[in-house]
């Protein structure tokens, strides 16, 4: 059974962290990874510790990408749980909306309805407002016609396979 606990306390798992990296794929050399995109290197920064934006042609090695995957993340968490200071989540859900703003960024969390569902203790409702999130440089992602090259299904899958869990545990909390 999983239990929801006040997210002030909270801190992202070992295992969503894997996840996150497993799912952003390291890269030495920066690349934009789908049309539209900005550039991105190690495990999907676009931005340095400091600020500065990834440029083609940066590279990195893999511990500093982890590093700065953590980094990113941790600055990021503080954001989230003061977004929803009074929220009790599951570690799932947690974990998942921590790996949509590695994704979508803070700013877009923040103006999201997800946050405000969340902060009322509608969590299904949230939930599904994560299916809302399927576009990519004004691409709907979940049309398949948009899944070639330089295509953007992995956005739709993505959020396909965080509301999937998400939904898991709104019967078991």
């Amino acid at each position: 059974m999983s239990s929801r606990n006040l997210v002030k306390v909270m801190v992202l798992s070992a295992t969503a962290l894997v996840g996150l990296i497993v799912n952003e794929n390291y890269t030495s050399s920066a690349i934009i990874p789908t049309k539209g995109d900005r550039p991105t290197v190690g495990f999907g920064s676009t931005v340095y510790a400091n600020g500065t934006p990834v440029k083609a042609g940066d590279k990195i090695d893999p511990v500093k990408a982890v590093i700065l995957a953590q980094s990113h993340i941790s600055k990021d968490e503080a954001e989230f749980r003061a977004s929803i200071p009074d929220a009790k989540l599951t570690q799932v859900e947690y974990d998942l909306y921590i790996d949509f703003i590695y994704q979508y960024g803070i700013n877009n969390w923040l103006s999201s309805s997800m946050r405000k569902h969340i902060n009322r203790g509608e969590y299904a409702t949230a939930c599904d407002d994560l299916l809302k999130w399927k576009k990519q440089a004004g691409r709907d992602c979940s049309v398949s016609t948009n899944w070639g090259p330089q295509g953007c299904k992995g956005v739709w899958t993505r959020q396909v396979e965080r509301h999937k869990k998400c939904m898991s545990v709104q019967e078991a909390s």
